[in-house]
């Protein structure tokens, strides 16, 4: 008699900590060999283009925040770059420079979070501990500068909320040397690390052929030896003018994946120095002479009726409300009174500007583009993020679809895990660095 071999089917997750997010993977084992995957999302699914279309052009930013929420920087500018490309808006350049400057920081950190849990689910919990360390340096740096650390909600149509605050050249420095060291830390204690090695590579092999026919680029790509970047072959904001390299790998493994994420947070840190010395507009200083008041000493004074001599005062606001006063206004968004809301001194300071506010703001008023359709590109942190708006002339989009490069990614997974071992899934889903809020949409 001969023997009957039976293949098990196991599921991993949806409940499960190494999910990075919720999905579920159906897999066949033949033994401790994956046969087959199938891989099932649509967990977290909030209907982000169908709300989108529901709100005005300004209030679909916030949903942005949460597609890739470990780096909504990069959304909230790919957002905003599409509904200017379809008003023929050029925002001004410090707003050019800064979003780049802000959008590398959120692929530090992106890639930061990659790399330390993939490496904690393979036992290396020091290379974790290492590595949030760093992407603490930079959430600082983007609270200070946004406030918020998450959802940030910092682009605006034309702009920007506010600009940079007065004394972030010397924090930011401070923060990229800091997570210079901590990457340095990990670079020691990974890169050539026996147990890492041999448990990454040739395993989850992506090859060039799979992640052409797959569309998949970004970090996975070029692990595979695609050279696309968006920053380099679209260029847009200010990137045609910054010097920086595209790493590549030749074996799309997952040792390659960890290896040309390393590369691109250094090549991050040097786009941010490039951006930072060559920045247009640079800080306004408070004049030497003139009284300077923290904003809630001015409130408290102005309630009691203390107002005597406030004119001319200049009021210290908090970090985070630097970059929207006055003076600060015009460097970070378009002068286009269609899209760009008057700063609140003349929102509150004369008709004109509180005429200009309620014309934005009120329904049916608001943002109203032509009607068209335009796709724009972003380099995101897994890749291609793209978005494609049309509107019908209306105060809301019509539609709004985004290429989410996890969507991609995921489509090809099965192809990265059959064929190896049930303890190489987690590895190999780990590098591929899903994130559900923009998986699902």
């Amino acid at each position: 008699m001969t023997a009957t071999v039976k293949n098990m089917l196991l599921n991993i997750g949806p409940s499960h900590p190494a999910m990075h997010g919720v999905i579920r993977l159906i897999t066949e084992l033949e033994g401790e060999e994956v046969v087959k995957v199938e891989a099932e999302i649509g967990y977290l699914h909030r209907a982000f283009e169908k709300s989108c279309e529901n709100s005005s052009w300004n209030q679909s930013i916030p949903y942005t925040d949460r597609l890739n929420y470990v780096s909504p920087l990069i959304n909230n500018f790919g957002y905003c770059g599409a509904v200017e490309k379809l008003l023929d808006i050029d925002i001004t350049e410090r707003c050019k420079y800064i979003r780049v400057i802000m959008s590398e920081i959120s692929r530090i950190t992106d890639h930061l979070t990659c790399i330390a849990a993939s490496a904690m689910e393979l036992g290396a919990m020091t290379a974790f501990l290492y590595l949030m360390k760093a992407r603490e340096y930079l959430y600082d740096i983007v609270e200070e500068v946004t406030g918020a650390r998450l959802t940030i909600s910092y682009g605006r149509i034309g702009g920007l909320k506010g600009d940079l605050p007065q004394d972030i050249r010397e924090k930011l420095e401070a923060a990229l040397v800091k997570c210079e060291k901590e990457i340095y830390q990990v670079d020691k204690l990974l890169t050539r690390n026996r147990i890492f090695v041999d448990r990454t590579r040739d395993v989850g092999i992506l090859t060039e052929e799979s992640a052409l026919s797959y569309a998949i680029n970004g970090p996975l790509g070029r692990s595979a030896g695609i050279n696309y970047d968006v920053r380099k072959a679209f260029p847009y904001f200010a990137y045609d003018r910054i010097d920086f390299d595209v790493p590549l790998g030749e074996r799309g493994d997952n040792y390659d994946r960890y290896l040309v994420r390393m590369e691109e947070m250094r090549q991050s840190i040097r786009i941010i120095r490039q951006a930072m010395k060559d920045i247009p507009g640079g800080p306004i200083n408070v004049d030497s002479e003139g009284k300077v008041l923290s904003s809630t000493e001015l409130v408290d004074e102005a309630k009691l009726g203390h107002t005597d001599g406030f004119v001319g005062v200049t009021s210290k606001v908090e970090p985070t409300l630097e970059g929207s006063e006055r003076p600060f206004h015009n460097r970070v968004m378009t002068d286009d009174k269609r899209v760009a809301l008057p700063n609140k001194g003349d929102t509150y300071g004369n008709i004109e500007g509180l005429m200009n506010h309620f014309k934005l703001i009120m329904s049916s008023h608001g943002i109203q583009p032509e009607k068209g359709d335009t796709y724009f590109p972003v380099e995101a942190a897994n890749g291609e993020l793209g978005f494609y708006v049309v509107s019908d002339g209306k105060d809301r989009p019509y539609r709004v679809r985004v290429r989410p490069p996890c969507f991609f990614a995921m489509a090809g997974l099965h192809t990265m895990l059959e064929g190896y071992m049930v303890a190489d899934i987690v590895a190999t889903f780990g590098s591929i660095n899903m994130i559900a809020g923009e998986l699902d949409r």
